[in-house]
């Protein structure tokens, strides 16, 4: 009888601590596939992020901020003359100069670079050279300060936006903010006219406003470097600066026009500079909107 227990309680002890077999099936619904970019995106295969076309990541490393050094030739820059910027990216951890990077968008590294009255903005892409460092050549108009706002992707670890500040002496130098005024008037461009409608009508710091830009004629709407429009966001101080790309593109109205959605969410009151890519028939159009953005009261 003692032996029967003993058998019986050695059996019910063995069912309640060994786990059950694991389901391969139910490992892969685990698996998580994000997009590097908008890192809201996930999936449980790999593929495409719907939203800017990059490839989605098996177990995206976390996040680590890349270190950027700029170096200029001549070492004192000048209004109107010719500098050569030199970019080198190091690796975190090591230290070394990252030398492989993950194309975003048809290119290895984007440059927005922007005056601090807001008059003078680029959208260019640096030269890798051998030695993993990037190049480019850059003729500042005037004196003052600049930000220049690096978008790449190292391979070894996540998509990285890197504000630097850029003072170009000369004659007239003086620091001020941009002082801008709201303008949300429909722009015409190279062969554009755009409307930007925003929802909330009035955007609010914190929180998602939905921008709906509304493209005419609707004939001949391309994708410009891998995504149908390219957006910088500025504030009227130049401290925060947001790089994004469409989440939706819609033909509303019997397709009387073109309408590609942006989202964004701004993060302090007052006035934001948004400059908008959109390629239409072979021309880039760069149309530039003054939005206002208020508390919640």
């Amino acid at each position: 009888m003692l032996k029967l227990l003993l058998t019986a309680f050695l059996f019910f002890q063995q069912t309640a601590t060994t786990p059950p077999p694991k389901d391969p099936a139910a490992d892969q619904d685990a698996l998580e596939y994000t997009c590097p970019m908008d890192k809201d995106v996930r999936s449980s295969q790999p593929g495409k992020c719907p939203r800017c076309g990059m490839t989605l990541v098996l177990n995206l490393p976390e996040e680590r901020e890349y270190p950027l050094e700029i170096t200029t030739t001549p070492k004192t820059v000048k209004p109107g003359e010719n500098t050569e910027l030199k970019f080198r990216i190091e690796d975190p951890t090591t230290g070394k100069t990252v030398q492989d990077f993950v194309v975003m968008h048809e290119k290895l590294y984007h440059l927005f670079v922007v005056s601090q009255d807001m008059q003078f903005f680029q959208h260019i892409h640096p030269e890798k050279q051998p030695d993993g460092t990037f190049n480019l050549g850059v003729k500042f108009p005037h004196s003052g300060m600049y930000r220049i706002l690096s978008d790449l992707y190292p391979a070894s670890g996540t998509p990285q936006l890197i504000a630097k500040t850029m003072m170009v002496p000369g004659a007239g130098f003086k620091l001020q903010t941009a002082n801008l005024k709201p303008d949300m008037k429909p722009k015409k461009t190279e062969n554009l006219e755009v409307e930007l409608v925003t929802d909330p009508p009035e955007p609010l710091a914190g929180f998602k406003t939905l921008m709906f830009f509304r493209l005419k004629p609707n004939d001949g709407i391309e994708p410009y470097l891998g995504a149908m429009g390219h957006m910088l966001a500025a504030s009227w101080d130049l401290i925060d600066m947001m790089h994004t790309h469409p989440i939706y593109i819609t033909d509303p109205d019997e397709g009387a026009y073109k309408q590609i959605q942006f989202n964004l969410i701004f993060p302090r009151a007052g006035v934001y500079r948004v400059w908008t890519q959109f390629q239409r028939k072979g021309v880039v159009n760069t149309v530039v909107f003054d939005v206002p953005v208020k508390t919640l009261d």
